[in-house]
């Protein structure tokens, strides 16, 4: 699915009260056994929606998250769910357009992108922007649908084969773990 203006279509469905896939226990769980221990390290949740993958990150596995989504509709509801005294840092920007030397970290241990590659207009120079986020030992972790694991009506949500085999070919590493119709990807440089 190709959106032009990214703001412009997920203002209005947030806004509308639209809410996506929580995050659930079985994905809790998958996260926790593959990415491990944040001990304070620095993450970044692209395209973070209602900020509950950015919270679960902060407050359950340690990380040092920054959260960023470009629907300042999506940030206003994290932000409201947001525990005042500790928590995520919440950030309006569009990761295929917009600088992002004014994130708060230069580089950062973990990447984040749940539910949000299927929207990715140019893919391969997104990925190109993520190994730059990324030091030695850092991961990306993507977590997406599969196109065909979904039905007819929703399959543009949701990857190619192609488009997991240009996701995955520039990794040292790659570890996959099913989760119902979705996928969840732990790559490394």
């Amino acid at each position: 699915m190709t959106i032009t203006n990214p703001a412009d279509y997920w203002d209005p469905l947030w806004t509308s009260g639209r809410r996506y896939r929580g995050l659930g226990p079985e994905e809790q769980q998958l996260t926790r056994r593959l990415l491990g221990a944040g001990r304070g390290r620095p993450a970044l949740d692209i395209g973070c929606g209602d900020g509950a993958l950015a919270r679960y990150l902060h407050a359950d596995l340690g990380y040092r998250t920054t959260a960023i989504d470009c629907s300042s509709a999506a940030l206003k509801l994290a932000q409201a769910e947001q525990d005042a005294n500790d928590g995520p840092v919440f950030q309006q920007l569009d990761i295929e357009t917009d600088d992002s030397s004014v994130l708060p970290d230069a580089g950062y241990a973990l990447v984040t992108c749940r539910l949000v590659f299927a929207f990715i207009k140019d893919k391969p120079a997104f990925l190109d922007r993520i190994r730059c986020l990324l030091p030695p030992g850092g991961t990306f972790w993507l977590v997406t649908p599969l196109a065909e694991r979904l039905p007819e009506e929703r399959k543009s949500i949701g990857i190619t084969a192609q488009q997991v085999e240009l996701l995955t070919a520039p990794w040292s590493s790659v570890e996959s773990e099913d989760l119902d119709s979705m996928r969840c990807y732990a790559l490394r440089p």
